[in-house]
């Protein structure tokens, strides 16, 4: 809590509804955060109200604000111009700050019978090399394009001296490889490809098709009509790979692509950048804890190109910016020249931005040490479900019994994505005493809850708040625990996973709808495994349990042995190897009763371990 704020907001309530720049200090008088409004008073005061929404990167900048000025301008553009001249001036902390890593990479097309083109960090070993290349992305996209055009071999073979040792790999029956592999290439054909292909890398599609075009025409003139096939085969593979592939765009002379990725924790940016009709470089850009995404995405493109050699002619963002025109304008005015600022949401932009997109999540799947994949799937979810960022930390439930006997429930937790096995949790049913599933989870969640309440809970599966719940059922399951949860002031979102009668995951229940996952791959495939590993959990306990209370009731028909003193037994020899170890001696100071009667015990657990045949 920051004690100025009292001041703030008494110094707040008197500042001019003009538009302007606003300096964040701390106590030291540093700018720790600098920001542009069109309504200074309105802004300025969002951040210091009594009830704030703000996410956790801003309200760590309020609780350092000592003080704060402004600067009054005539117009909401003077105070963008003014705001990117401040920044890049003082580098506040709270603003986006840029950083990134250059490597140099080279294509290799080696010297041997059959070449390989492989994309390498040196010029090692002997071959042709081009380059080199700012961007190790781009060098490997670029070799794996040119692989895949050509049906060049991409595998760890060694050609000829393994001809006929391997069956031919899955690339060579989904037609993406010649089959070299085979011993029926000629070597001279397979150079001449390798050749078509270094062309391709040198020159971009367009050149080759023409090049492979004229070689057709003169095969043909000269009757040779199974090369000018071969040619025509080849023009055509061209011409298709164009479709799809993301490394040449002969319509993208100069564009740059901009997409984010954010983890709870941590974003990113990552920049795809064309030149000449085909991708130049990849640069990504660490930037910080997470904002408003589309704030988030101006304040990066404000700060990246306020060097104005660095603007393109085209840039295409993920999302729609807050102040897109005036940021489009300043960008025009900063190089003199045309500047077209836009996204898109559907053909060859949108595949380019989710390549952007899946490079800024592979980016930052790297500093938290989770996967690409696993990233996305966060982020998904939490769009999905319509939270204020990707849910980091997840707690998931689900009620296990067999009638109203060995009623249990499972806690499962995932961090990041993944099992964070050490916080899982068990729960005996205590208060229900019939079945009751709808009462068993709200005897769980609030007893979890009351272990996070207490101020000397140090259990790391208690003592930390999720950033969301999910309880194994629909709508009755989260109308049973929505309640519970408002009474003890637990503010996280709460959903249901649903599943279908064939016992798959189907949808997200809510406390009165439906959301379905089904077109979200991602999402879906992480509630699925999220809720496979609660059911999976809850069971191994429930089925654990019941076969101890059967062990135990049995133990309970021999004459003089009652329920406390099979409990003693079961508490001393917590399992069934230790049980099977005890002498009669041991059990019989162990429940308090004499040797004859240990002697029965132990004979009834010798032969409840060795049953006769």
């Amino acid at each position: 809590m920051n004690e100025r704020l009292p001041y703030l907001r008494e110094k707040t309530s008197k500042l001019t509804v003009s538009p302007g720049v606003y300096r964040m200090r701390d106590k030291s008088g540093g700018i720790i955060y600098i920001g542009k409004a069109k309504n200074l008073k309105n802004r300025v005061t969002s951040y210091f109200r009594e009830n704030p929404d703000h996410t956790p990167k801003v309200a760590k900048m309020v609780s350092h604000v000592y003080d704060y000025d402004f600067i009054v301008t005539d117009s909401e553009y003077e105070a963008l111009v003014l705001e990117c001249s401040m920044i890049k001036q003082h580098m506040p902390k709270y603003n986006i700050l840029l950083k990134d890593d250059k490597g140099y990479s080279f294509i290799k097309i080696s010297d041997e019978e059959y070449p390989r083109i492989t994309a390498e960090m040196q010029k090692k070993g002997e071959g042709t090399f081009l380059g080199p290349y700012t961007s190790t992305f781009v060098t490997r996209q670029t070799v794996e394009e040119a692989n895949k055009v050509f049906s060049l071999p991409s595998c760890k073979r060694v050609f000829p001296r393994d001809f006929g040792k391997y069956r031919p790999c899955l690339n060579f029956h989904i037609k993406q490889c010649m089959g070299v592999c085979r011993g029926k290439t000629d070597p001279e054909e397979y150079r001449s490809i390798v050749r078509q292909a270094e062309d391709y890398i040198r020159n971009g599609s367009e050149a080759s098709v023409e090049t492979l075009t004229e070689q057709m025409n003169i095969a043909a003139e000269n009757l040779d009509f199974e090369l000018a096939a071969r040619l025509r085969d080849r023009i055509s593979a061209i011409k298709r790979a164009a479709d799809d592939q993301k490394i040449i765009h002969e319509d993208m002379k100069d564009t740059d692509i901009i997409a984010m990725s954010q983890n709870g924790e941590s974003s990113c940016a990552a920049v795809l950048m064309y030149r000449g009709g085909r991708l130049f470089d990849r640069a990504e850009y660490d930037l910080g804890a997470p904002d408003s995404e589309e704030n988030m995405l101006e304040d990066f493109v404000l700060q990246y190109y306020s060097d104005p050699t660095k603007i393109p002619r085209e840039i295409i963002v993920e999302e729609e910016l807050p102040n897109g025109e005036m940021v489009e304008r300043l960008l025009r005015e900063k190089c003199g020249r045309a500047v077209d600022l836009f996204s898109r949401k559907r053909g060859k932009g949108l595949k380019l931005i989710m390549m952007a997109k899946a490079n800024a999540e592979e980016s930052l799947a790297i500093k938290v040490g989770r996967s690409g994949k696993e990233i996305a799937a966060l982020e998904a979810l939490g769009k999905l479900l319509g939270l204020p960022e990707p849910p980091v930390y997840i707690e998931a439930y689900d009620i296990s019994n067999l009638g109203s006997s060995s009623m249990v429930a499972g806690m499962v937790v995932f961090e990041n994505g993944r099992p964070l096995k050490k916080a899982y949790k068990r729960f005996s049913i205590k208060e229900t005493a019939i079945q009751n599933d709808y009462a068993s989870m709200r005897e769980v969640l609030e007893r979890r809850f009351r272990h996070y309440q207490d101020a000397s809970e140090t259990d790391e599966g208690f003592s930390r708040m999720p950033d969301l719940i999910l309880l194994d059922g629909g709508k009755g399951q989260v109308n049973a625990v929505e309640p519970i949860l408002r009474e003890m002031g637990i503010d996280v979102p709460l959903f249901g996973m649903v599943k279908d009668n064939n016992h798959r995951t189907r949808a997200i229940a809510t406390s009165g709808a439906e959301i379905s996952i089904s077109g979200t791959k991602s999402a879906f495939m992480l509630v699925t495994r999220i809720q496979d590993e609660v059911h999976r959990f809850s069971i191994t306990y429930q089925r654990k349990k019941h076969g101890k209370q059967s062990y135990e009731m049995g133990i309970t028909q021999i004459k003089g042995i009652g329920e406390k003193k099979a409990l003693k037994l079961f508490t001393a020899f917590k399992t069934r190897d230790a049980l099977k170890k005890a002498s009669a001696e041991e059990i019989a100071k162990a429940m308090g009763i004499n040797h004859d009667l240990a002697e029965q015990v132990r004979e009834y657990i010798q032969n409840e371990m060795h049953p006769a045949n």
